[in-house]
């Protein structure tokens, strides 16, 4: 029997599993890593918190599965987007990862836009400079910390840090050098234009590679504190948001996963590149070879239903704990007894400020058409309306670029409940299913490390045989038409909205 790891290194902690050469999870073992605020705004993590968290768990997976390290044919590795781990000469980190949450480069990101041009971060980059990428973080250095700027000799993304203590090679694949900022995503290569554009050495960063391709193998001293076999390699592995996308079958046109956790993520596959011209949805490289996708981000989406458990709603965490259920529950079956569109109340749910379509942080949460009929039913159901709506706006926009959508693959708290099932399929007036793949990010490292060691020859081929549709939800047609007349109520509201935004911003600047 051969086996596969896939290793993902999140912004919670690190998680290893195995899976045998039938997509069956023989081992799950996750650890958390510290997360570091140091000052108001920054988000920083230490990579060998994640190297040692990721040693553990290696070793207490194979412990678990209770399998030969032999056995075990190849290693994928999925990541974090964006963040920066800074090497110098000697191959030491030289400060905190600054990590993909960080909003710290606004500054950068304005000087960014304004010495290269939007027609060229189009052109050159295909996105636009927001405070996640990781090009305003080494602009942000050298402003601020020219000292650590000058030492600089690697810049690597966080599992691919976990790729060179593994292996002792420096490599990223091309999914995760998309969300830098200074890559051709459309060519698939650095995009030297741009680094010069904004003064950066280009031999800073690694070679690149596609998502399955060996980019090295376990060393012999590696070998000796995981357990695992020197010389088994290792695949490039790929981004969170795209080995996610592999591992739910996110791998043809016409699909698209609709991920609900405390952001909300629509990916949707592409077999030709589509660059937004506003820029409003990111077009990054696929982790299947040639193939690329558009991704739309809503910041605070399940985090707007958790912000309302948390504040109105005692009675649910309460009962919950006494019926021992999840809260979340109770909260649905409330808002299962209010009607379609929450008898004109719509919720606005940009309580962290808002990434697609408006790329705004000062956009605000509210709730529109409040009145004296309105309880807590409609205030539950409203918040997932309006999550549903604003997860709409970027799969209009992909419409609008020409994408052909057909089926939703839901994951993350929104798959989970039947009523939330329904009004995404009402929403956006297609299929929602869901599937068995339940590890995310890892499981689709894994697929990819089966691939690129030839267990499979396409990673279509993989996911076909692994990943199986569980659920299947029809939209409602009559549901739908309704939904549309909100939805265009919601469209409408952030722009005649958006100048009281910026004035309660500054207000708050102003007064605190």
């Amino acid at each position: 029997m051969r086996y596969f790891i896939g290793i993902d290194v999140g912004t919670s902690g690190i998680k290893t599993i195995i899976i045998d050469e039938h997509g069956e999870l023989i081992a799950r073992v996750f650890k958390d890593i510290p997360l570091y605020t140091p000052h108001p705004n920054w988000a920083e993590q230490d990579p060998q918190d994640w190297w040692q968290a990721t040693i553990t768990t290696i070793r207490e997976a194979i412990s678990s599965a209770n399998i030969d390290a032999a056995s075990v044919a190849g290693i994928g590795l999925s990541g974090q987007m964006h963040s920066s781990v800074m090497l110098d000469e000697n191959n030491e980190v030289l400060r905190p990862s600054i990590l993909w949450c960080d909003t710290r480069t606004s500054e950068q990101c304005r000087w960014i836009t304004e010495t290269v041009g939007e027609e060229n971060l189009v052109n050159w980059v295909s996105n636009p400079a927001l405070e996640g990428f990781t090009a305003p973080k080494i602009i942000w250095l050298r402003d601020h910390e020219p000292e650590i700027y000058d030492k600089i000799n690697h810049v690597v993304l966080p599992k691919d840090y976990i790729r060179y203590k593994m292996t002792d090679e420096y490599a990223m694949e091309v999914s995760d050098a998309a969300g830098t900022l200074l890559f051709d995503v459309q060519r698939r290569q650095w995009s030297h234009e741009m680094m010069d554009a904004i003064g950066l050495p280009k031999d800073v960063m690694p070679a690149v590679f596609e998502s399955i391709d060996i980019c090295g193998a376990i060393t012999k001293s590696v070998a000796e504190v995981t357990g695992l076999k020197a010389g088994t390699p290792v695949v490039g592995g790929g981004a969170d948001n795209t080995c996610g996308a592999v591992g739910t079958g996110i791998v043809r046109s016409g699909r698209v996963l609709a991920s609900l956790g405390t952001s909300g993520v629509v990916f949707a596959h592409m077999d030709e590149v589509h660059v937004d011209p506003d820029l409003r949805v990111h077009s990054f490289c696929h982790s299947i070879p040639h193939k690329w996708y558009l991704m739309g981000v809503v910041l605070f989406a399940g985090g707007s239903l958790q912000w309302l458990r948390n504040t109105v709603g005692e009675i649910e965490v309460s009962a919950a704990r006494m019926m021992d259920i999840d809260p979340y529950e109770l909260m649905t079956r409330q808002a299962s007894r209010a009607p379609i569109g929450s008898e004109g109340l719509v919720f606005l749910p940009y309580l962290m400020g808002e990434r697609t379509p408006h790329k705004d942080a000062n956009a605000k949460g509210a709730f529109i058409g409040l009145s004296a009929r309105h309880d807590r039913t409609h205030l539950i159901r409203s918040v997932m309306e309006g999550i549903t709506f604003a997860m709409r706006d970027s799969i209009e926009i992909m419409r609008g670029l020409g994408l052909s959508l057909s089926e939703i693959r839901a994951t993350g708290g929104g798959a989970r409940s039947d009523l939330w099932r329904q009004i995404q399929a009402d929403i956006y007036g297609m299929e929602v299913v869901t599937v068995n793949a339940e590890e995310g990010p890892a499981f689709g490292a894994a697929i990819l490390a089966a691939v690129g060691t030839g267990m499979f020859n396409q990673v279509e081929e993989a996911t076909d045989e692994w990943v199986k549709i569980v659920t299947r939800t029809e939209p409602d047609a009559k549901a739908s038409e309704q939904y549309d007349e909100y939805y265009q109520v919601f469209r409408d509201l952030y722009p005649v909205l958006k100048p009281g935004f910026d004035r309660l911003s500054g207000l708050v600047k102003k007064h605190t």
